[in-house]
């Protein structure tokens, strides 16, 4: 049993055994939850402004989100033609202050809503260049055949910080005030600059450098385009990250207006949710490879998941539902992000992991907003249903294309076979 045990753990966290993977892991641990804390601190501080308006508190998620959508496909270029950890280190750097300037706001008493979405926009500037080049530098850290365990231990590592982060940051907003949550996450970005610091570069496997050419973002595009495999579950993301995956914008008014919840009722779902995506993430990390097909099922379990959520008639049912929402949302996440990262061709993996970020988190500047009207509209429950559709229509899209494309595969195979059958039977 112990052998067992120890075998299972080996091979859940095998790609830790990398010293600077195990760098970028803890760095990462610590800013992750300054990250939920300023995510959830921003929420809570607009609903408290604008007395729970829905379309303020979308308009902040789109403000959040809509450079990774305007600058998502350059910001992937520049990744594929950097040092990736010098990149990053001034990324982090950047967002260190804004972080910090959020937090002069806070302190300064009730601070006008376009100054917060206007320090929101820098950080979502951030978002944009680290988000390619972080992900694509996981790919770096580790031998191929680790990929996909590192990624689900990244995963891992996200949503651990999303059952500590939005907790915290609800404990923090009601004993000491929105400044201090801002105040904790600029101070988290230290821990992530020594561990970039700290990496030995020479155990970097570096993808080749783009060159300085013309057209390299449409590049970019149709080499997407000629593999199912990476456009596929890119449609996919585009329909789950616009619709079902506003979690800071549906949940809380679904805590709030539907069961008349508080600040603390909010943190603590979104924390149970996050304890399913943990849970989520350790399960697929043991996995050596992933297929369309796993992306499709976790799209599917995501949307029945929702719609349950949805239906939940109190707190009490909402909890445990929130953790299957959890994760079969991460087991969503975490295969389309490593069937990308595997799929791409190192010379691009940059540009396509931007892309990737374009369709999902780039998303939300347009259905944040969406679902923020919607629930103001219909209340919570429909914003819930939205997602869950949205999820099912992708799982559907999703197997339909894939079908087709085998069909296609075999018939010009078939056909291909029967051109060398007839060319042999003519020579002969």
């Amino acid at each position: 049993m112990k052998l067992r045990l120890a075998g299972a753990t080996r091979a859940t966290f095998h790609s830790l055994r990398v010293r600077n993977f195990r760098l970028f892991f803890a760095g990462q641990l610590v800013s992750q939850v300054g990250n939920w804390l300023t995510m959830i601190a921003e929420t809570l501080l607009v609903l408290h402004l604008t007395h729970n308006s829905g379309l303020a508190v979308g308009v902040l998620a789109a403000c959040q989100f809509a450079p990774v959508l305007v600058l998502g496909a350059w910001s992937g270029l520049i990744a594929d033609r950097s040092d990736k950890r010098r990149l990053l280190v001034i990324v982090q750097v950047i967002a260190m202050a804004q972080s910090a300037a959020l937090a002069v706001l806070a302190f300064g008493g009730r601070p006008p809503i376009l100054a917060i979405d206007l320090v929101a926009l820098v950080g979502g500037c951030t978002l944009a260049f680290d988000n390619p080049a972080r992900r694509a530098f996981v790919v770096e850290m580790v031998r191929d055949d680790d990929v996909n365990n590192a990624v689900s231990l990244n995963s891992a590592l996200m949503t651990s910080a999303r059952i500590v982060g939005p907790a915290l940051a609800g404990l923090l907003v009601k004993t000491a005030g929105y400044g201090w949550c801002f105040t904790i996450d600029a101070i988290s970005y230290v821990a992530v600059i020594v561990a970039f610091v700290k990496m030995n570069p020479s155990e970097l496997r570096v993808a080749p450098v783009a060159s300085h050419a013309k057209a390299q973002v449409r590049a970019g595009l149709r080499y997407v385009r000629t593999v199912p495999d990476l456009w596929v579950p890119l449609v996919m993301m585009a329909v789950v990250g616009t619709l079902a995956f506003n979690f800071q914008v549906v949940l809380s008014l679904f805590v709030i207006r539907t069961f008349h919840g508080g600040v603390g009722m909010f943190t603590i779902l979104f924390s149970v949710t996050a304890i399913g995506s943990l849970m989520g993430a350790l399960s697929t990390a043991r996995r050596r490879s992933i297929e369309v097909h796993d992306v499709i099922i976790a799209s599917a379990g995501f949307g029945v998941a929702m719609l349950v959520l949805a239906a939940s008639p109190n707190l009490a049912i909402a909890f445990p539902i929130g953790m299957a929402v959890g994760w079969t949302s991460i087991a969503f996440m975490t295969a389309s992000t490593a069937i990308v990262q595997v799929r791409a061709d190192p010379a691009m993996r940059g540009r396509v992991l931007a892309l990737q970020a374009i369709v999902f988190l780039g998303s939300t500047p347009i259905g944040g907003p969406l679902l923020g009207a919607i629930c103001d509209a219909w209340g919570p429950r429909s914003g819930l249903v939205v997602g869950g559709a949205a999820a099912l229509g992708a799982a559907a899209f999703g197997s339909i294309a894939m079908r087709n494309l085998s069909r296609s595969h075999s018939l010009r195979l078939g056909t291909e076979l029967r051109r060398g059958y007839q060319t042999l039977r003519s020579r002969s």
